[in-house]
């Protein structure tokens, strides 16, 4: 009996969980922090609109309209006298001081059957919002005039997309 008492005070002695000794561990606290920002928002600016103008058509060309409106033609395009052409404009709201980046789509104008391609130009490919969270930007571009095309009014229409940075 005493050799049976004796083997099992031994075998609990060797599982017996083993405690670290002092120094062998270490534990702190970490800290962890976020910052919730205003959400970025993009407003068509209601009465604006790229606007490539009159113009007339002969084998075909292009119509340019700067970011600050200003209005050239190529090929056989002609700008009819008194035409209004004018670059589009947005704003943005956000959290304060927060740079973004500016990206537009190309797109198509039509009447009818007839269509007419287009590219865009932001005024700024970045901006910055002011210390009050806003910011604004216009767009330009490029139409493509073909030949044969009907005449009338053409309407379309393109995205522009704004980011934080």
């Amino acid at each position: 009996m005493k050799k049976i008492l004796l083997s099992t005070v031994i075998a609990l002695s060797v599982c017996a969980p083993a405690y670290a000794a002092s120094g062998n561990s270490s534990t702190a606290t970490g800290s962890a922090t976020a910052l919730v920002v205003a959400p970025i928002v993009l407003t068509h600016t209601s009465t604006a609109s790229l606007n490539f103008g009159s113009f007339t058509t002969g084998t075909g060309g292009s119509v340019v309209v700067t970011s600050a409106g200003a209005s050239s033609v190529t090929g056989d395009v002609g700008l009819v006298p008194g035409s209004t052409n004018a670059a589009d404009a947005f704003t943005v709201t956000g959290d304060n001081s927060r740079n973004f980046s500016i990206a537009t789509t190309s797109g198509t104008i039509t009447n009818g059957a007839s269509s007419m391609g287009f590219t865009t130009t932001p005024s700024a490919a970045a901006g910055t919002t002011t210390s009050s969270g806003t910011a604004a930007f216009t767009v330009g571009g490029t139409l493509t005039v073909g030949t044969g095309l009907a005449t009338g009014t053409y309407t379309g229409s393109y995205s522009a997309t704004v980011a934080y940075d």
